[in-house]
């Protein structure tokens, strides 16, 4: 029987433990606005990357064989619609993240 209060006391003890860690843990991180803003940083960077990455072999190409510049203006236009597509690429990759999100929400509710 003395061993009863004693139980109590400790398990009342690890209670009132386990709501000081709890209270101590550090909140959970909302992230939206970052991820966000380093998504459309992200579809620019393509976007950029794609243009510079098209203008550097049109430039080479025209170096190389010594013409007027046909080779960077359609290399431009090239890495312009790469870096386009790209971005719609991305942008359904985050699409379809949003959706499943959502359908996963609706089925806990």
């Amino acid at each position: 029987m003395a061993n009863d209060p004693e139980k109590a006391r400790i398990e009342a003890l690890e209670q009132r433990i386990k709501a000081m860690k709890k209270s101590q843990e550090p909140p959970p991180r909302v992230d939206e606005h970052y991820s966000q803003a380093q998504l459309a940083w992200r579809m620019v960077i393509e976007l950029v990357a794609g243009l510079l990455i098209g203008f550097g072999i049109g430039y080479g190409l025209d170096r190389l064989f010594g013409t007027t510049p046909i080779f960077l203006v359609l290399f431009i236009l090239l890495g312009f619609f790469a870096g386009v597509k790209t971005m719609m690429r991305s942008a359904k990759e985050i699409q379809d993240k949003h959706l499943a999100k959502e359908a996963g929400e609706d089925k806990g509710d």
